[in-house]
């Protein structure tokens, strides 16, 4: 790591949650490729708590390259650099101090000496020793230096209890003078900027692990996590009982756990009802959905008599024939101020948001420009909104971007006091939203805009919590089509019949039959790879793309996992070869040309969790400093990675069910083993069926096959927004 030594002399940026960005003047360093920026400027980015123009910093980092803004020294810590010298120390209280001009800090220092500052932090009456010093003068004085240092004070306390730098600075910039106050209170209020394990291995250091701030702590981390895991919106006293036993050790009688929970009550952070056992914020959420949905329904439907002409002229138009279930749903996306549209691969879900579009820009006669203010079409990831912008020739965007999410605030910039103005928003993948994105969405739109919401009910719900999508066609409020007639490939087509047989747990003899988009490969668990491997080699000796092939598989680890899979893909698709630069990130190679998947949102790049990328290229950069950089493109959208930004992809040859919706795929090969029995199940099956496009395989053993397809693990969540829905109307 390099070290440089200097002022700051410009702020150019500074968040709320402490990221700095500033002109740094360099005053010495030991680092030989940096030495000729001593006596100049550059710029500096990291997390910085406080800053004074006065003060001397000593930042330690790397001087890299930013794709977007050029050469920057990104800091990773930083400590202030005491004034050293009786000179040193008069220059620092005449320019930092209040009430000390030059003649007074001259007299301090003559008074008390080089250790001035430390004296007057370590009692105010050490002031006194300073000839005609008034109480007045004293106390300002004594109270600035106080104020000054307690942001280093803070940092140097935090360190020292376990903290980075990085999340000491954020705590100090949010917290400011109270933090180390909250942090006697209850250190783990501090949970949305550090690991809440973190907080408890510290707190852990100086107090019983039953103390009650703890238990009551544990057990709403320990409804998060189920929250996370499950989905489930409320939980039950056993599970909370079992989560806070496992988890967090701790062990506690059922009466017990009851006075905890109703002091959480009391507190306002839990929600006790018949039904279980609701975190607030949830709560509050389901609410709010139920009540913004309630007054969105209260706008009348739109009276067009003209739209059936429209779109029989729109079928003329782009040579379709829409059945009367699609005519349905078109009309009442287009009349409704809310429309739920539901189907299955290859029941015209992207024909019919085409549609919607088109005749909505019809009917209000929108020019290109007023097409752009009026219409919306989100969808939850990249993938999903590229899909959405491919069929409508409009753009598209995730919601995260749509509501211009702050990643260091991890807020919305778009919220119910600044609202979106569209006048007909789009929502594609409407499955994959949690309670959470959905409630933040209906806050940052217009109540008189059009919703329509486009999904597929037996997919994979959302990761978060919540099953929104289901919720709300169950209550049976809002307009909603269920698209149900399949428009096949050919007369041999079975992907989409497919899809439906598991759907409805129906599977006909016909599956294990070859077809023209779809064949079932029969082999042992211990024989997956090979088979897989020969079946690569056959279809691109065939002369099929390597970049259409995609491999769907339950888990990561395990011999059959995504991880395992990965390698040998790559040594399959993408070899090693001489001339083909690779970089080592621990165990894992990435070569040039290799498929990558991002793990992480990043609105700063423009590249979402689940976004799809190749390697351009990997080139060794020797200046200021040798370092690596990587160059990956996602669809047009070229971001360099620096070589610690690696643990924010994944290779993509193999990758998981969950990551690949949102998406589809040319040719999909989904092994089926029994090696994946804690995740076979008919919902995750379902969807990586339905993520094959042109062609289906599935390799692996019938038995797993069938045990997937009768097997209804994830249909249970426990939600409220049903019940709440049904009952605000």
């Amino acid at each position: 790591m390099d070290t440089i030594e200097g002022k700051i002399r410009t702020k150019i940026y500074a968040s709320p949650s402490g990221f700095f960005v500033g002109i740094f003047k360099v005053k010495d360093t030991q680092e030989e490729h940096l030495k000729e920026f001593i006596h100049k400027t550059i710029t500096i980015t990291g997390l910085l708590a406080d800053y004074n123009e006065n003060d001397t910093y000593v930042l330690h980092g790397t001087y890299e390259r930013n794709d977007r803004y050029g050469y920057q020294f990104k800091f990773q810590s930083y400590e202030k650099k005491a004034p050293v010298g009786k000179d040193a120390v008069i220059d620092f209280l005449t320019s930092s101090v209040k009430g000390c001009g030059l003649k007074t800090a001259t007299e301090i220092v003559n008074a008390l000496g080089e250790q001035a500052l430390d004296l007057i932090k370590e009692n105010k009456e050490n002031l006194f020793l300073v000839p005609r010093m008034t109480e007045k003068k004293a106390n300002t004085i004594y109270l600035s230096v106080l104020s000054y240092s307690q942001v280093d004070d803070t940092l140097i306390a935090l360190k020292n209890l376990g903290f980075t730098i990085g999340e000491a600075t954020k705590l100090v910039k949010i917290y400011g003078e109270h933090t180390m106050i909250f942090l006697e209170e209850n250190i783990y209020r501090f949970k949305e900027f550090v690991p809440f394990q973190k907080l408890d291995e510290i707190f852990l250091k100086n107090h019983d692990s039953y103390d009650e701030v703890r238990i009551k702590e544990c057990i709403i981390e320990g409804m998060e996590q189920m929250s996370n895991t499950n989905g489930d919106v409320y939980y039950y006293e056993e599970e909370i009982e079992e989560i806070l036993k496992n988890k967090f050790q701790i062990v506690l009688e059922n009466e017990n756990l009851k006075d905890y929970l109703k002091i959480l009550e009391n507190d306002h952070l839990i929600i006790l009802k018949q039904e279980g056992i609701y975190l607030t914020k949830y709560d509050e959420m389901e609410y709010d959905i139920a009540e913004i949905l309630k007054r969105k329904l209260a706008y009348p439907e739109k009276q067009l008599n003209e739209i059936d002409e429209k779109i029989a002229f729109l079928e003329s138009a782009l040579q379709v024939k829409y059945n009367k279930y699609q005519k349905t749903a078109i009309k009442k996306a287009i009349l409704s101020p809310v429309s739920i549209i539901s189907g299955g691969p290859g029941t015209g879900k992207t024909t019919i948001v085409n549609a919607i579009t088109k005749l909505f820009i019809e009917l209000y006669h929108l020019s290109p420009i007023d097409t752009l203010t009026s219409i919306a079409l989100i969808a939850p990831t990249g993938r999903a909104a590229k899909k959405l912008s491919l069929s409508t020739s409009l753009p598209a965007m995730t919601i995260h971007r749509y509501l211009k999410w702050n990643k260091d605030t991890n807020d919305f910039g778009v919220n119910e006091t600044n609202k979106n103005r569209q006048k007909l928003i789009i929502v594609d993948e409407t499955s994959m939203i949690d309670t959470y994105l959905f409630s933040s969405l209906l806050k940052g739109i217009e109540e008189s805009s059009q919703l329509v919401l486009v999904g597929d009910t037996f997919q994979l719900p959302s990761v978060g919590a919540g099953l929104i999508l289901n919720d709300l066609v169950n209550s049976k409020l809002f307009s909603y089509t269920s698209l149900e007639t399949i428009y096949r490939q050919s007369e041999n087509s079975y992907i989409p019949i497919l899809a439906e047989e598991i759907k409805k747990h129906q599977l006909s003899n016909t599956y294990l039959e070859k077809k023209d988009d779809y064949n079932f490969l029969n082999c042992e668990s211990k024989n997956l790879k090979k088979t897989i491997k020969l079946l690569l080699e056959k279809s691109l000796e065939k002369g099929l793309k390597k970049d259409d092939i995609q491999v769907l598989a339950p888990m990561y680890k395990g011999e059959n996992g995504i991880d395992n899979l990965n390698l040998l893909l790559q040594d399959l698709l993408n070899p090693h070869e001489e001339g083909k630069n690779e970089i080592a990130y621990f165990d894992v190679v990435y070569r040039e040309k290799d498929r990558v998947l991002q793990l992480q949102n990043n609105p700063d790049t423009n590249v979402y969790n689940g976004d799809i990328g190749y390697i351009e290229w990997i080139k060794t950069i020797t200046f200021p400093k040798k370092h690596t950089e990587i160059m990956i493109n996602f669809d047009g959208n070229r971001v360099i990675y620096q070589t610690q930004d690696l643990s924010t992809i994944k290779h993509a040859y193999a990758m998981t069910i969950h990551k690949s919706q949102g998406s589809e795929f040319p040719i999909v090969i989904l092994p089926m083993t029994k090696n994946y029995h804690k995740m076979l199940y008919n919902k995750l099956v379902y969807t990586g069926v339905s993520r094959a496009k042109k062609c289906l395989i599935l390799i692996g053993e019938k038995e797993a096959f069938l045990m997937a397809i009768h097997n209804d693990y994830s249909t249970n969540r426990k939600t409220g927004l049903l019940q709440k829905l049904i009952a605000n109307f």
